[in-house]
């Protein structure tokens, strides 16, 4: 039998690939087992590579960009961690549009958005996430989305070819797109904004920063809002109202500061984060009659 290994090291490089990675190191909750591989290629040629050696050989295969929106299981990964982040983040600047890898983060976007004086991707600014995760669950935040600024994405089919999507091929609506069910993994993003007043594009930037620190549990592990929003409900609210502020399994918790989050007190589990999800949504259940559905990607188990 070939050895997965020494082809995976071919398609992307040998300093790119891992076996048996503790996932804890590459998701923002800090939680998750062993991924049986783990490559972070540094071109779209080699990222269709590693697919391709996954397909060949029956390894199942999942993409992430730096686990912002991720809870891996205890068990790990019986699989390939594809992942699209430090490897994979140019941005261009050319005009009003900007051009970006998959793995760049929406921070540093914004940070060049900023630097050109272009406007409209402020309410991105927070966001801890790469623009390969946002153009596949439509990110947004503080009344903006990023289907108000995409172009178009650059992306891996499912039979291997490298080709660009216009943003209207994508049905991006609320937290979501038609990237999953098309089989496509995005590879890259292009930007149209317009041009702004850099003192104003700051001054915004910076208030939606302050918003964030006042209100969001920044200083622990976790995976960002852990809940979609109810139509015509707030998430958090509802959990607070359920007398559910600070509840705990094991080492997760449902945040002091904001009751949207769930956080990692430092030795949770993704079993604690689940069980404390399941409890959450009967709670929640019980008291409104509302069912909330995670907004968190679960993986493995």
């Amino acid at each position: 039998m070939e050895n997965i290994t020494e082809l995976l090291r071919g398609a992307a490089g040998a300093d790119c690939v891992r076996e048996q990675e503790s996932m804890k190191l590459h998701t923002t909750f800090r939680i998750g087992g062993p991924a049986d591989y783990f490559v972070a290629p540094r071109t779209a040629e080699a990222a269709a590579a590693v697919v391709a050696v996954c397909k060949e050989h029956g390894i199942p295969w999942y993409v992430i960009g730096n686990g912002s929106n991720l809870l891996v299981s205890d068990e790990g990964y019986r699989g390939l961690i594809l992942q699209l982040y430090k490897n994979f983040n140019q941005v261009t600047v050319s005009g009003r549009e900007i051009t970006a890898q998959a793995g760049a983060m929406l921070s540093v976007i914004a940070k060049a958005a900023l630097g050109a004086g272009l406007a409209g991707f402020e309410f991105a600014s927070g966001i801890p996430g790469t623009i390969g995760g946002a153009a596949v669950m439509n990110a947004g935040a503080y009344g903006g989305e990023l289907k108000d600024v995409l172009t178009e994405v650059t992306v891996l089919t499912r039979t291997g070819e490298i080709r660009q999507v216009r943003a209207e091929e994508l049905h991006l609506s609320y937290r979501t797109s038609s990237v999953v069910g098309n089989g496509w993994t995005i590879l890259g993003a292009t930007l149209r904004l317009r041009q702004g007043d850099p003192d104003v594009i700051h001054a915004r930037m910076e208030e939606l920063k302050e918003q964030r620190v006042s209100k969001q549990p920044l200083d622990l592990p976790s995976a960002g809002s852990t809940f979609k929003r109810p139509e015509g409900y707030f998430a958090g609210k509802l959990i607070m109202d359920a007398g559910l502020r600070g509840f705990t399994v094991g080492g997760a918790q449902v945040s002091e500061k904001h009751c949207g989050f769930v956080v990692n007190r430092g030795d949770a589990t993704a079993a604690d984060v689940c069980a404390l999800i399941a409890e959450v949504q009967r709670r929640v259940k019980e008291c409104f009659g509302v069912e909330l559905e995670p907004e968190v990607k679960m993986l493995g188990g």
